[in-house]
């Protein structure tokens, strides 16, 4: 039997209403089993009964069935739903997936053909897509001229004229289900996420960062391991197609990665924190996705012991342009927290936006030792825990499990009456500093961080008494 071809559904409104629909079902199930709940006698409301639960889960299939900017809307719910959405429906958030069936070529070439104009004709491209996501998809193609390979994403047709329609859909469906209300705080946060969702369809924003910190990585000089950022191909470029490097390498999931020496793991896993803190540190730029999928590992002669690898960086569609002020308590709030110094920790996150200046002394403590429980790693030796340590004294990244224990501390500071929803930017900032502690943990690497990070803190200091004087 022939695979069916996926083409184009042009029709919005069948779909707007459909997440409206949907809105509306959860809405009025929910609130019945809030009254019968309550007539039970019974604690919590419907926020966490099995009844929610199944609500959730419905409406999160009906985004997966339409697919396209609702799914990508969706996860966005769900890596940022934690701070205003109830815990149900984030976690049936988390199940909706980016892979999807790519269009068929037959689909999109029109389409590229009138983006690229009579460039179109000196590419060779390979109908078959290499990666399909939620907003675009990858294809390979030879420059005729040279032979040489490179790579196209490609947007999907349509995808800016609806974009706006859809994030508003789902955001009527939120307040139909009544999982959100209306507020100056929501406001600001719904907004962030809508500028957010554009930022990744901004494919000339998306090429100019590429560019951007591929000048910056060149700066870095590290001994085992380097960064390459693939290089920006603005002949093919257009608001629709990027044209990049086709770059190869292992994900970092891969069994041939974790068959290296514990020595380049090590290595690796040092690259990709190094990475953060020269972001934090030095750049005050950060590109805030850290999925698996954004990463390659370029390796050396994998029989080797030790070797000169590459962490290649690939995608720059959601990347965070830090204000001053921002940063200023971000650096301060991190080496607060590296010097456990909860006063100055608490100040910094007062500054971030995390606390109100009356807050009460509890939410104080609770989120500085939520905190304090992010930033273990960067601990001195000395205040590492003893039980997450090997035999030479190096922290175990994967044994720790710190993001599943930090992740506890947060759900029960969220839970108490004291939470105040942090920034985004902040938010995004966590989701980096949990990506980039994931990705070492799948590296199972073991080492400690403290120097590193007081080698940045020093540095950034100078500057700054250089700077005042």
């Amino acid at each position: 039997m022939s695979k069916k071809r996926r083409t184009l559904k042009r029709s919005a409104i069948p779909r707007s209403l459909s997440v409206s629909l949907a809105g509306i079902r959860a809405g009025s199930a929910l609130a019945v089993d809030s009254a019968v709940q309550k007539v039970m006698g019974r604690s919590g409301g419907s926020d966490d009964s099995e009844f929610a639960r199944r609500e959730a889960r419905r409406f999160v299939h009906e985004l997966g069935k339409l697919k396209g900017t609702y799914v990508k809307i969706g996860q966005m719910l769900a890596l940022f739903g934690e701070q205003f959405l109830p815990p149900v429906l984030v976690e049936a958030l988390r199940d909706l997936s980016d892979a999807t069936e790519p269009l068929h070529w037959d689909a999109l070439e029109s389409f590229v053909r009138d983006s690229l104009g009579e460039r179109f004709d000196e590419l060779e491209i390979d109908p078959e897509a290499v990666a399909a996501a939620s907003l675009a998809q990858v294809h390979l193609a030879k420059v005729r001229a040279t032979g040489e390979w490179i790579c196209i994403k490609v947007q999907y047709p349509g995808l800016a004229d609806v974009i706006d329609a859809d994030f508003d859909a789902v955001v009527r469906m939120l307040l139909l289900a009544r999982w959100i209300k209306t507020g100056r705080e929501m406001d600001d946060w719904l907004e962030s996420m809508r500028v957010h969702l554009h930022h990744e369809i901004d494919y000339w924003r998306e090429a100019a960062l590429t560019r951007q910190m591929a000048e910056l990585v060149q700066g870095v000089e590290l001994s085992a391991v380097g960064y390459h950022v693939p290089e920006v191909y603005p002949h093919f470029c257009t608001g629709t197609v990027l044209a990049m490097e086709f770059v190869e390498g292992y994900s970092v999931a891969d069994p041939a990665v974790a068959a290296l020496s514990q020595e380049r793991r090590n290595a690796l896993g040092r690259a990709m924190l190094e990475l953060f803190f020269y972001e934090v540190y030095d750049w005050g730029l950060m590109q805030t996705d850290p999925n698996f999928g954004n990463y390659l590992l370029r390796l050396d002669d994998r029989r080797r012991k030790a070797a000169h690898d590459e962490l290649a960086l690939l995608d720059f569609g959601s990347v965070l342009e830090c204000s001053g002020d921002f940063l200023f308590h971000l650096r301060h709030t991190i080496d607060a927290g590296q010097q456990q110094d909860v006063p100055r920790l608490v100040d910094g996150l007062v500054g971030l936006g995390c606390l109100q200046t009356n807050a009460s002394a509890q939410a104080r403590d609770l989120f500085a030792d939520f905190c304090l429980h992010l930033l273990e790693p960067l601990r001195a030796p000395e205040q590492l825990p003893a039980q997450y340590l090997n035999e030479r004294g190096e922290y175990c990244w994967a044994k720790s499990r710190l993001m599943r224990r930090a992740g506890r501390q947060a759900a029960a500071s969220a839970a108490t009456r004291h939470f105040t929803p942090p920034s985004r930017d902040f938010a995004l900032i966590a989701r980096k500093l949990t990506g980039v502690f994931n990705f070492i943990a799948a590296l199972q690497a073991e080492f400690n961080a403290h120097e590193m990070i007081v080698a940045h803190i020093e540095r950034w200091r100078e500057r700054e008494t250089r700077e005042v004087n």
